[in-house]
């Protein structure tokens, strides 16, 4: 698999970031990302872009990397497959990178005809793709005949927010219960009774005496154990949806119409 460095250049470090934080939720790894400013290059010696992003780097693309960064803007590159080079550079073309060719010649770096020439010979440098919105007041004077259509690109990225929680808490509660018991007495009964059979008659034992039964109750007794009866857990069940993302994006489009020496109309126009 083969590899390319799409390279961008930014006024902001707001919109560099912004466009890094992109490149990342797009699905390209932050070791394949890199953000430049002024700081971090230094002096920056001779041939330094052309090591950094390779050799068919033109030289007025390299000074306007180093204007850009004098004036405190920042340099975005990011490595990517072949086939992820047209995402990476929709995901650039988002937030609104330095048209390279265009600041060459609108700040003087470069003559339109070497701009061009340099265009001409390079068929895939590591540069940062043409930005697509409409060409500066500057350049349009120097390209009277050159009409630049823009068009939007709809990138849907995806972010985890909190929806909730769900919390189980223990706690302990009293409620009256009730049972029935049976429970057993034995108490003592006094038996009298008349004695009318004459063998008693005789001796009579006047001595005290004393009889007694000991009585019985039976008491209800309490007790309480306790065991487990249910286990409470909590676990994350997950689930996809699908969600259609409605949006809006625009396209500039141009109309064909060729009028005669009388400004009239030829032909009806034509997309």
């Amino acid at each position: 698999m083969s590899y390319q460095t799409i390279v961008a250049a930014f006024d902001t470090p707001a919109h560099a970031q912004a466009a890094v934080e992109a490149l990342k939720a797009g699905g390209f790894h932050a070791d394949d990302i890199s953000a430049f400013d002024k700081d971090r290059v230094g002096m920056r010696p001779p041939g330094l872009w052309e090591r950094m992003f390779g050799g068919g780097l033109a030289q007025h693309e390299a000074d306007v990397y180093s204007q850009s960064l004098d004036r405190g803007g920042m340099i975005v590159s990011v490595r990517v497959p072949d086939s992820e080079v047209a995402h990476a550079t929709g995901i650039l073309d988002i937030h609104r990178p330095i048209d390279v060719h265009d600041r060459a010649v609108t700040t003087g770096i470069a003559p339109v005809a070497k701009v061009e020439a340099a265009a001409a010979s390079i068929t895939a440098a590591p540069i940062a793709a043409v930005q697509k919105v409409a060409v500066s007041p500057k350049l349009a004077e120097a390209h009277d005949e050159v009409l630049r259509l823009a068009e939007e690109q709809l990138q849907v990225g995806k972010r985890m927010v909190e929806s909730g929680r769900t919390r189980v808490r223990r706690f302990v509660t009293e409620r009256e219960v009730s049972a029935d018991v049976t429970l057993h007495e034995e108490h003592a009964d006094v038996l009298r009774r008349a004695v009318t059979d004459p063998k008693y008659i005789g001796e009579i034992d006047w001595a005290d005496a004393t009889i007694e039964i000991r009585e019985t109750a039976e008491q209800a007794l309490v007790s309480k154990t306790a065991r487990v009866v249910e286990e409470v857990a909590l676990k994350k069940i997950g689930s996809d949806h699908v969600e259609t993302v409605h949006d809006k994006i625009r396209r500039q489009q141009v109309e064909i119409e060729r009028l005669g020496p009388d400004g009239r109309p030829l032909t009806p126009p034509r997309a």
